[in-house]
């Protein structure tokens, strides 16, 4: 096989010696995907592809499906007999998904094979920290490294409160603020930007994703649109995830802006890291931080030290995450057997204070 032209696109070794169990076949990143056709990037450029039958009747589910960000085993590296077919999907070292907007249960894939996952959000109307807290959850459990990206810095008269804001949910991750009226922010975002690294470009519609990556390529590469000014909020523009490679190096994807993240699965000891430390110090070490006595995250919240709304949205995201998988059935039981535990834990409390005050 040919790596050469790969190299620029991320390949390293560790696709590389998966790659060497296919002889005969060739080694290809997915770019863009339109429903069952895909765009792949190979030893000789971009060419469509299709998967084959076999790896469509052994998926289990949607997951085992190729996605952006993908390194795949293709049948050819030109188009001239018509499209590629992807045989095999290698291992992802990492994979940012969430589950599927709806009701079902399915999990989709945002983008895989990511290092830095850049979590935009704008600081005008679309600035919402709770929102923040699900993606930084996500982003977290995806084993790539979150960047908080807050755009429109422009539309913003109170900054600094922002950014205090920001700081009670930004465990351990990195802040970049930026507007694309005066280029603010951008010489900032080049600095985790490296030659054959991914950056997945995550965030609501119309927070400015596609005005970002269009100022990394140096030209217009994405349709952009401005903003409605009746109610301060962004047009939609990207309607699919694809694959950019960065005249200075590195590697973008752009992801169509999300209205509903739901989550499949989070990493909420990282991103809720100050309540899961305050839960150690409880006096009780199965605490529900409900109504026990002696709750270090109830002190917390009462001194002011922890806001309410953020331990609230810990706890949905929790009940949120331990729902994942279940039937209709099994949901209903999983609700009513949290709603009756929370009335048992508050009856053991009245009766424990009862007690106390006999003596």
């Amino acid at each position: 096989m040919n790596y050469i032209n790969l190299i620029k696109y991320g390949l390293t070794t560790y696709f590389q010696q998966e790659a060497t169990l296919y002889n005969g076949m060739f080694l290809a990143r997915v770019s863009e995907q339109h429903r069952d056709l895909y765009k792949v990037i190979c030893e000789n450029g971009e060419i469509q592809a299709s998967v084959s039958g076999k790896l469509a009747y052994n998926a289990s589910d949607t997951t085992n499906f190729p996605a952006v960000g993908d390194w795949v085993i293709i049948d050819r590296t030109n188009s001239s007999m018509g499209n590629a077919v992807i045989h095999h999907v290698l291992h992802r070292k990492s994979v940012f998904q969430r589950k599927a907007p709806g009701t079902s249960n399915t999990v989709q894939i945002v983008a895989a094979n990511i290092d830095v996952i850049f979590i935009c959000m704008s600081l005008n109307d679309n600035f919402n920290l709770r929102r923040l807290e699900r993606y930084l959850s996500i982003a977290w459990n995806s084993l790539a490294t979150p960047v908080i990206v807050l755009t429109k810095a422009d539309l913003c008269h109170d900054l600094n409160i922002r950014l205090d804001e920001i700081s009670t949910v930004n465990v351990g991750t990195d802040v970049v603020v930026c507007s694309s009226v005066d280029d603010k922010g951008y010489e900032n975002l080049l600095s985790y930007i490296t030659s054959e690294k991914t950056i997945a470009f995550i965030g609501s519609s119309g927070v400015g994703k596609s005005t970002l990556i269009n100022r990394l390529m140096g030209r217009d590469v994405l349709i952009t649109k401005d903003i409605r000014h009746k109610d301060d909020k962004g047009l939609h523009t990207t309607t699919h995830r694809q694959l950019l490679l960065l005249p200075q190096g590195g590697i973008v994807i752009d992801t169509p802006g999300m209205r509903e993240l739901q989550l499949d699965s989070g990493n909420l000891s990282k991103s809720f890291e100050d309540i899961e430390e305050l839960s150690t110090m409880c006096k009780y070490r199965d605490c529900s931080h409900n109504t026990e006595p002696g709750c270090a995250v109830k002190n917390a919240i009462e001194s002011g030290e922890l806001s309410e709304e953020r331990f609230d949205n810990y706890k949905k995201l929790q009940r949120e995450i331990s729902y994942e998988g279940m039937n209709s059935r099994q949901l209903d039981q999983e609700k009513i057997k949290n709603m009756f535990g929370s009335m048992k834990e508050m009856k053991h409390t009245m009766r424990y204070v009862k007690n106390k005050k006999k003596f």
